[in-house]
């Protein structure tokens, strides 16, 4: 942890919409959102309850902070604009909430809460809400333990940058083919694929995995073989090392399949050009909002970040 106690401010806590709050705003109010989905044949129970499986989380949690401590609440789309000092930042899960948090905080350390065991796998979420009060008492005293984690920086010519925590995808916005020319250890080739992923050691176990998985399994489906069991990759948080992943290339005269999968790091890095008029993207974290265009003329490079994020661990 970079603060002394006493230079910790203030906790900003974090939270996310439940499925039942944007039914509510979609539909005004919540009769109307049971209403609706019931006479769509929708089981409304299981919302509810994930619902009030939250609300009881975030009470625990609110009730761990102590209170002559200033403390901050904001929804995880108020995280891009929320300037943070000299915080302690607690996420009240799921797992993405604490990737999409954790890239905007240079220093501060970022302590996940799992506000449903039973919903979410907890990777980035190591207390539950009951261990809230003691997590939270070691960071503010200096003596939580922290996990540094490197991030994925891509950078264009044009002055646009963003950072990853789990993964960029560099492509089109919508399903149509990405057209592009990738350079990467020496090489360069011309491509159209579904797009590219560039996984961090955090995001590993996640989309990249989930291509890897894919792609081996339709290979050995394809070839009369049985479906192998799912990829077991996982890179440390901390390597200096990204790893980019081709979805869907398409072999043409036009476009190659040989760079398809690499290492990414300061010996290495990647290039890529677009050749894409328009919708031409780069987002992270599966969050399009803040993507940046891609397209036509615009190269972007990509590497390990020098900012890492701090997440409390135990």
């Amino acid at each position: 942890m970079n603060t002394s106690p006493s230079d910790v401010n203030r906790v900003v806590l974090v939270t996310r919409k439940t499925e039942l709050d944007e039914l509510v705003t979609r539909f005004a109010t919540l009769p109307q959102a049971r209403f609706f989905l019931e006479h769509a044949g929708t089981d409304f129970a299981p919302i509810q309850h994930a619902h009030d499986t939250y609300q009881r989380a975030l009470e625990t949690v609110s009730r761990a902070i102590p209170r002559d401590i200033k403390v901050l609440r904001i929804d995880r789309d108020q995280v891009p604009f929320t300037e943070f000092d000299d915080d302690l930042v607690v996420a009240l899960g799921p797992d993405g909430l604490v990737s999409n948090t954790a890239k905007y905080l240079p220093t501060q350390p970022l302590l996940g809460v799992n506000p449903d065991p039973a919903q979410y796998d907890g990777v980035l979420l190591p207390f539950a809400p009951e261990e809230a009060a003691g997590a939270i008492s070691l960071a503010l005293n200096n003596e939580a333990v922290l996990a540094h984690v490197s991030l994925a920086h891509a950078v264009s010519r044009d002055g646009h940058s963003l950072l990853a925590f789990n993964d960029l995808f560099i492509g089109a916005a919508s399903h149509v083919s990405a057209r592009y020319e990738l350079h990467h250890a020496g090489k360069a080739e011309r491509q159209s694929s579904s797009g590219i992923i560039v996984s961090t050691g955090a995001g590993s176990t996640g989309w990249l995995r989930s291509v890897l998985t894919g792609a081996r399994s339709i290979e050995a489906i394809a070839n009369g073989r049985a479906a192998p069991s799912p990829v077991d990759y996982a890179l440390p948080w901390d390597t200096s090392d990204l790893i980019y992943c081709v979805r869907e290339p398409f072999p043409s005269k036009m476009s190659g399949t040989t760079l398809a999968y690499g290492t990414v790091n300061s010996k290495h890095p990647l290039e890529v050009t677009s050749h894409m008029a328009t919708d031409g993207v780069i987002f992270s974290d599966g969050i399009q909002s803040d993507a940046i265009p891609f397209e036509t003329g615009s190269i972007v490079s990509v590497g390990v970040a020098r900012q890492q994020a701090h997440l409390v661990v135990q």
